[in-house]
């Protein structure tokens, strides 16, 4: 994997908003990243191209992650939402609604299955990846 052509320390396109969240895909071929306008950005990890904008959340979007197949996006957001998402077309996938504040941290199990995201509301969910349902795993 060249990380940016292997020329050292690369900006991406300088965004006009904050990043807040920023993560490789496993394979190391995209970064996704989540920011103050509200957006999810994937790149190519190579050459710091944006291959698309994933639009839905209405606040800002504090973390971002990929599944460990590549195939799924899952960003969390001061809108009080956690969103999944198609990896490669950009479909928004599920909103899963439950958290009373903004949602500070998210990540994809392992294997996929499930998904953990954490709140200002100092609460920490569990949630089913498929069914969108919170899981009754602790």
């Amino acid at each position: 994997m060249g990380c940016l052509d292997r020329r050292g320390a690369q900006d991406l396109e300088r965004p006009r908003w904050h990043v807040f969240s920023v993560a490789f895909s496993n394979d190391g071929t995209r970064i996704v990243s989540g920011s103050s306008d509200k957006s999810v950005k994937v790149w190519d990890a190579s050459t710091g191209t944006e291959l698309r904008s994933l639009n839905g959340h209405t606040y800002v979007v504090s973390s971002v992650g990929f599944s460990m197949d590549g195939t799924r996006i899952v960003s969390g957001s001061r809108d009080k939402s956690v969103r999944v998402w198609d990896a490669s077309t950009g479909s928004d996938l599920k909103i899963l609604n439950g958290h009373t504040d903004a949602v500070w941290s998210i990540v994809f199990s392992s294997d996929g299955t499930c998904i953990i995201s954490g709140s200002a509301d100092r609460s920490v969910r569990v949630w089913d990846a498929l069914s969108g349902a919170r899981s009754s795993r602790p």
